[in-house]
């Protein structure tokens, strides 16, 4: 049997040598921890309308970074907010479909900074199946509507964007063909098919419960649907029109029972923040530069037809993390 004595030379060689080994392994577990790649859950709150462009954009990042799983929940803007406010619950990113719903509910307590990052305006989406489906069009949508036979659906103001901006399109629409009382008809009609957010709306439409629903055009591309395309002075969607939009408004629920926001009308633009208290800023932080780059989710957004803010002014922008200051800018203008 072979046997081995360890003299004290020999020991002292072991020893530094086992010394160097170990300060080699921890500077490379430092190194990789120092550049590794983002993981974990990825939890996003957002608005019904991005559902489709947000399934996608999920896809594309998790090919990116397979050790990243998103979570992604939608719901109206409003409500995506106050899960935050009030129930408290975990949130990476919020994506609203009013940037101002982040702006007046979220900052400064819950997040720093906004950025506005897509567009979209409002449109009336119906079916083949829709009663006066050949004889709706841009100028006698708001007496078919009113029809007793017909139909409409809308989403609930307090609950969802698309919901609040369906009465500044109406408001609008009272000014624009001169039709006084036409916001207040159109409320107090077909109030059983509100519903919380606009994309529960969808099932009513293709189940032809409904004709006809106030919604964004984004939804009508992305479901191949019908749509009735509304003048400018009414769909929210030109910023040359920002002074027009503004003579209309909307007061919805706030943060706290009893308290009220009033909101007036603005071209669509989507808002997008990390929360102060995110608790997976890494995979949040790669996801906002992979979202708002035009090579990569930018370019998913517009084939979902919500096309491209950026960038866009933010008064938030000091706030903005540098890595992000990019996509956003400085300068107050009339654009949004």
């Amino acid at each position: 049997m072979l046997k081995f004595r360890l003299t004290p030379y020999y020991f002292v060689i072991l020893i530094a040598g086992l010394t160097i080994l170990s300060s080699c392994n921890r500077s490379a577990d430092k190194s990789f921890e120092n550049n590794e790649e983002p993981s974990g859950d990825l939890i996003i709150f957002h608005a019904g309308s991005l559902a489709v462009p947000m399934k996608q954009l999920a896809d594309t990042f998790q090919r990116m970074y397979p050790r990243v799983n998103i979570v992604a929940e939608a719901s109206g803007s409003v409500v995506c907010a106050r899960k935050i406010t009030d129930l408290h619950r975990p949130c990476d990113i919020m994506a609203s479909a009013d940037y101002l719903i982040i702006d007046k509910m979220l900052i400064p307590e819950y997040a720093h900074w906004n950025i506005k990052f897509a567009s979209n305006e409002m449109s009336i989406v119906f079916t083949d199946k829709s009663r006066y489906a050949n004889e709706i069009n841009s100028n006698n949508w708001h007496e078919i509507l009113m029809r007793d036979d017909v139909n409409f659906g809308r989403s609930d103001p307090n609950s969802d964007p698309c919901g609040y901006r369906t009465v500044m399109t109406l408001q609008l629409a009272e000014k624009f063909y001169s039709k006084p009382g036409l916001t207040a008809a159109f409320l107090n009609k077909d109030v059983r098919f509100v519903r919380p957010k606009e994309v529960d709306l969808l099932n009513l439409l293709e189940t032809n419960s409904i004709d006809y629903i106030f919604i964004y055009r984004s939804v009508a591309v992305q479901h191949e649907l019908k749509f009735l395309s509304l003048a400018d002075e009414i769909n929210l969607r030109d910023p040359e029109m920002t002074d027009l939009y503004n003579s209309v408004s909307v007061q919805i629920n706030g943060d706290k029972p009893g308290k009220k926001i009033n909101l007036r009308g603005e071209p669509t633009v989507y808002g997008i923040t990390v929360l102060r208290d995110a608790p997976n800023k890494k995979a949040a932080m790669a996801f906002m530069k992979f979202l708002l780059s035009k090579e990569q989710g930018m370019k998913i957004m517009e084939k979902c037809g919500q096309p491209s803010v950026i960038p866009a002014y933010s008064s938030s922008f000091d706030s903005l993390p540098e890595s992000l200051k990019q996509f956003s800018r400085k300068t107050n203008s009339k654009t949004p």
